[in-house]
């Protein structure tokens, strides 16, 4: 189990691991936000076809009865 520390103590730990973050530059933030937006966008089109053949699908088989 974990040592319990003073608050004080906590933060500087937090501010050291913190400060080892390598932090992406705005660069590469706008690339990664640009692919999640375009992936996002494929799987949305995605789903909607899927919904849509399956929904007409099961309108057809729903009919034959």
């Amino acid at each position: 189990m974990a040592s319990k520390t003073n608050p004080f103590t906590f933060l500087q730990q937090v501010r050291t691991e913190v400060s080892k973050v390598t932090w992406p530059s705005r660069k590469e933030t706008v690339i990664s936000t640009i692919m999640v937006l375009v992936m996002v966008v494929f799987a949305a089109a995605f789903f909607f076809v899927a919904d849509q053949v399956l929904g007409y699908l099961v309108g057809l088989v729903m009919n034959v009865g």
